[in-house]
């Protein structure tokens, strides 16, 4: 009996650790960002596990916004001369461009209209 339950918890502890692995492997691969998963995953948006400010144009709830899509911030230009707004407003609209320089979230169509501005 001690055989069957020691092989039990051995075959339980393969498969856990294969599972972690395949958790971990998949937030990698597909870059995902830990923080907005965390943050998901506890549903608990107000948690602050990374106050470092990414980009100084952009707000904390703009920051998590690009994040949650997969795009990296600090990647992102820290100033904004006039030809890129010209390009912005060319590419969204004058008031789309305006509401995301009052502090809007830029959505998904947002940065893939505007990403040759960059």
């Amino acid at each position: 009996m001690l055989k069957i339950l020691n092989g039990f918890f051995v075959v339980m502890g393969v498969i856990f650790s294969i599972l972690i692995l395949g958790a971990v492997a998949i937030l990698l691969l597909t870059g995902m960002n830990p923080v907005s998963t965390f943050k998901a995953v506890t549903g608990n948006n107000a948690t602050k596990v990374d106050n470092v400010d990414k980009n100084p144009l952009l707000t904390e709830e703009q920051e998590a916004q690009l994040e949650s899509l997969g795009i990296n911030p600090a990647s992102l230009p820290s100033e904004i001369t006039p030809e890129m707004e010209a390009c912005f407003t060319q590419k969204l609209g004058v008031e789309r461009t305006n509401q995301i320089k009052q502090g809007d979230k830029p959505t998904v169509t947002d940065y893939f209209k505007a990403s040759s501005c960059f």
